[in-house]
């Protein structure tokens, strides 16, 4: 007899562990869904708010747009002016006279394609962290 003084040794059965890898399991897949759809939803904010500066711009471009074709009716009551635009808008061109026209849609290209790959960069950056962080469950499964 060894008395109440000596620590008693608890056997966890068979079904109890069961029950625990179970739980753990569909704790760790909770955890992952919730980690994906916060990831998901802030790809859906960040989406938003550069769907939002997009729609500023626009309207600040219109707003300009609009005053310089207010300036434009103005000025095309004006002979000389109608017939520079004209030659500009039109090709017209006066005896000796060489009109070159350039295009400016590169630029607008090269800005959208930026933020195309911010874009990428923080979808991958989620899919590493999810990654990561299934290593370190695996892992500490691992050791036990």
């Amino acid at each position: 007899y060894y008395g109440d003084s000596m620590a008693k040794t608890r056997r966890i059965s068979k079904s109890t562990k069961r029950r625990l890898r179970v739980f753990g399991i569909l704790s760790l897949v909770c955890i992952l869904y919730f980690i994906f759809c916060l990831g998901f939803e802030l790809y859906k904010v960040h989406e938003l708010k550069l769907e939002e500066k997009q729609l500023k711009e626009e309207y600040e471009s219109l707003k300009k747009e609009a005053e310089e074709l207010e300036v434009e009716i103005d000025e095309l009551n004006d002979p000389e002016y109608l017939a520079k635009y004209a030659r500009e808008n039109y090709l017209y061109s006066k005896d000796g006279e060489y009109i070159i026209k350039l295009n400016d849609k590169d630029e607008e290209i090269k800005k959208v394609n930026n933020e195309i790959n911010v874009n990428y960069i923080i979808v991958g950056l989620s899919i590493f962290i999810i990654i990561i962080f299934l290593y370190v469950i695996i892992r500490s499964k691992k050791n036990k």
